[in-house]
């Protein structure tokens, strides 16, 4: 039947199935029409079998696309540049490269339908690179490029830019990024989310300030990067200088900016950001409501972060875990134990971070058997395997209640290495209880892990102390001076009038520091506040602060 079917008769045919192929809505649909094509001498078609194949894409059943490809004896460039569009976009990425490899072997100028790699081509097989994180691969799809592809062409720079951001080779980037003819949004995004990657902040800060227009991903990308790598004064800034250009706040954005409000207990820019949520109908999703609990929650407000929970219309499980923290952390370990018991009533299972709220609540409450109970509960009743935090709860648990025998025991027994919070933990409660001989076992494991701790010296030298044995505290004081060790001083953040101040000991380059320091010792010394320098320094309306 194909012999008697003139070439304009088959591009007829093809037309006809187009807009059937366009408007097909699933697989099912697509064998029906795939029959058709069959009937119609047409299963040899490049064209139609492309776009059958797209709509395997968009079906994400590349079993079928395969199947399909396998069928045509002389498959084009067409369709192979198809096939590796369809395996990127459902992250099949190595079958990707291997149809990329296989269309290599095609490009001989001898044969009669050579295939090359083209603009179709290589943006897909470079993000296919950038997916499997290769980056020797990703260099000699760059070199393929160069021989083959066009000369300049911004959206495969762009996909260039983020392979080698994401492989973190930042010179490969900028080599990219340098050699460009044309930048557009994409390629600055893309150069500045490969330094805040890998934290160096100050060269993203740069390029960042020197863009020629920002979108919200720009604004996103810093904050986030601020926010991962604690400078949290600086992320609250950026969104700020974010809201006074104008441009709105996404669910990213809000995500990313609320933990630094958590962290700087910047309450008043937290609450703004729960009433445009509201506002904006952002509070539908489930993702800003947890990161609006968590924030209240370490805010100290954890009634408004049990309210909100209460409002929300789709919990998760991190829904679950966050206020159950919150509330082991202030003290409410009965209310964190109910609310887990409401967790399981609604059928979500939990996790470590359920657990590691559950044990907390326990260690502040001194439920050392209710605590036991649920550390077994992980890996029996619900198959998660303990983590080194979950260890390290157990023996804050047990120390606190004065099992330190038991304790130490369980340190010993761990599948891991234990760190230094967990020995660390365990000295404090051998402070707590009186306990010099595992004290000394908990100091001879933190001298190797934290050797320069001078707070893990002063707890031995207490404990010591309080059982007046002098000598030891002698020698723990020498062996402090002969270390030359270091106390480092103690640091807050406070947010006044939408700008955080960092106070330190002994800093005195704030520009009341002067008036800072003699209050405090008006209020160390006890002495008669009504003295008019006090009146003058603290309104009676209390409607400014110090600075």
């Amino acid at each position: 039947m194909a012999t008697r079917i003139g070439a304009f008769k088959i591009r007829e045919l093809e037309n006809f199935f187009v807009p059937i192929l366009q408007n097909c809505k699933n697989i099912v649909e697509l064998k029906s029409i795939h029959a058709r094509v069959i009937k119609y001498s047409l299963s040899q078609s490049n064209f139609l079998v492309t776009k059958m194949v797209d709509v395997c894409d968009k079906s994400e059943d590349l079993g079928y696309a395969s199947l399909l490809f396998n069928q045509v004896k002389e498959p084009n460039g067409y369709l192979y540049n198809a096939m590796i569009r369809a395996y990127t976009h459902n992250e099949g990425y190595t079958s990707a490269i291997l149809f990329y490899k296989e269309m290599l072997r095609l490009k001989d100028p001898e044969r009669e339908n050579p295939i090359f790699p083209d603009r179709f081509t290589f943006p897909f097989v470079i993000k296919s690179c950038s997916g499997l994180v290769c980056y020797n691969l990703g260099k000699q799809i760059h070199a393929h490029l160069c021989k083959f592809g066009p000369k300049s062409n911004i959206t495969m720079e762009n996909a260039l830019i983020d392979m080698y951001t994401k492989c973190e080779s930042l010179l490969g980037a900028h080599r990219v990024f340098e050699g460009m003819v044309e930048r557009d949004a994409i390629s600055w995004n893309s150069i500045i989310s490969g330094h805040v990657g890998v934290g160096q902040m100050r060269k993203a800060r740069a390029l960042f300030d020197s863009m020629p227009y920002r979108t919200i991903v720009s604004w996103t990308a810093m904050i986030s990067g601020y926010t991962r790598f604690g400078s949290y004064a600086d992320a609250l800034d950026v969104f700020r200088q974010m809201q006074i250009v104008g441009v709105k706040p996404d669910e990213i954005s809000i995500i990313s900016v609320l933990p630094a409000c958590a962290q700087l207990g910047a309450l008043e820019v937290g609450k703004w950001i729960h009433i445009y949520c509201d506002r904006n109908g952002l509070l539908r999703k489930t993702s800003i409501c947890n990161a609006l609990m968590e924030m209240y929650s370490k805010c100290g407000c954890i009634g408004q972060a049990c309210q909100l929970f209460d409002q929300m219309c789709k919990r998760d499980v991190i829904s679950w875990s966050t206020v159950i923290r919150g509330l082991a952390n202030h003290g409410k370990a009965r209310e964190a134990i109910e609310m887990f018991g409401r967790m399981k009533q609604a059928n979500i299972e939990p996790n470590g971070i359920t657990f590691l709220g559950l044990l907390s609540a326990c260690a502040h409450a001194g439920f050392w058997n209710e605590g036991l109970a649920y550390f077994d509960s992980m890996s029996k009743d619900y198959h998660i395997e303990p983590e080194v935090e979950h260890y390290g709860s157990l023996v804050d648990i047990l120390g606190r209640a004065g099992h330190l025998n038991q304790a130490l025991d369980v340190i010993e027994k761990m599948p891991m290495k234990p760190d230094s919070k967990i020995w660390g933990s365990l000295l404090s409660s051998c402070r707590t209880h009186s306990n010099l001989d595992i004290a000394i076992i908990a100091m001879e494991h933190l001298e190797e892990l934290e050797p320069d701790d001078t707070g893990n010296y002063v707890l031995l030298s207490n404990i010591y102390a309080d059982l007046g044995k002098w000598d030891g505290v002698s020698r723990m004081r020498k062996l402090i001076k002969s270390k030359s060790m270091k106390k480092t001083p103690g640091s807050s953040l406070i947010d006044i009038n939408n700008v955080v101040q960092e106070f330190v000991s002994w800093d005195d380059s704030k520009p009341f520091s002067r008036d800072i320091f003699w209050l405090l010792e008006v209020l160390t010394s006890h002495r008669d506040t009504t003295d008019p320098r006090i009146i003058e320094i603290m309104p009676e309306d209390g409607s400014e602060c110090l600075g």
